[in-house]
């Protein structure tokens, strides 16, 4: 009876990571192991902060769930000591941060991921880290939207500026 609930425990935890991998933007998968106490708690804190859910869970239930949630390639990936790492929004978060913690930790690494409803290898999810984030690209997107209006505006004052010279100039000796 007990294993029956277990059972029963472990297909709902897998149900749960499939709609919670589904309702996503992105996800990393990344090898944890030798990870410090202090370097996983300051990841962890980053990760809150972007509004990433990371989690260790068996990779027989992280399996399970992608392959739920329509990403089966991703069971390749989970060997050894793996994390999932979750985004509902924004799509290069959890690539980015992870990075950063993969740079710095030689036996921390990233393995995989998905996003766009495709599964990515550790390559992939390295470029997806290096894209600005949203709120970067919306600037460098108004900036490209500005600069020319700016010039036109600024040349539309030359030509006005050039048309009142000469009807000043022009007026100016009839009153000598």
């Amino acid at each position: 009876m007990p294993s029956n609930a277990i059972l029963e425990q472990k297909k709902q935890v897998v149900a749960d990571l499939a709609e919670q991998i589904k309702a996503s933007a992105s996800g990393v998968v990344v090898n944890y192991q030798g990870i410090t106490v202090d370097n996983d708690t300051a990841l962890r804190k980053a990760l809150r902060e972007a509004g990433v859910d990371y989690k260790v869970y068996k990779n027989s239930i992280t399996g399970r769930a992608c392959e739920e949630a329509g990403y089966g390639d991703m069971k390749q990936y989970l060997s050894g000591m793996t994390a999932i790492a979750v985004s509902p929004e924004d799509a290069v978060a959890p690539a980015k941060i992870l990075k950063q913690y993969a740079d710095k930790i030689e036996s921390f690494t990233l393995l995989a991921g998905y996003c766009d409803g495709e599964v990515i290898d550790a390559a992939a999810v390295e470029r997806l880290a290096t894209i600005p984030s949203k709120e970067t690209l919306i600037a460098q997107l108004l900036a490209c939207i500005q600069s020319p209006l700016t010039k036109f505006v600024y040349v539309l004052d030359q030509v006005a500026k050039k048309d009142e010279q000469p009807a000043e100039a022009a007026e100016a000796p009839a009153e000598a």
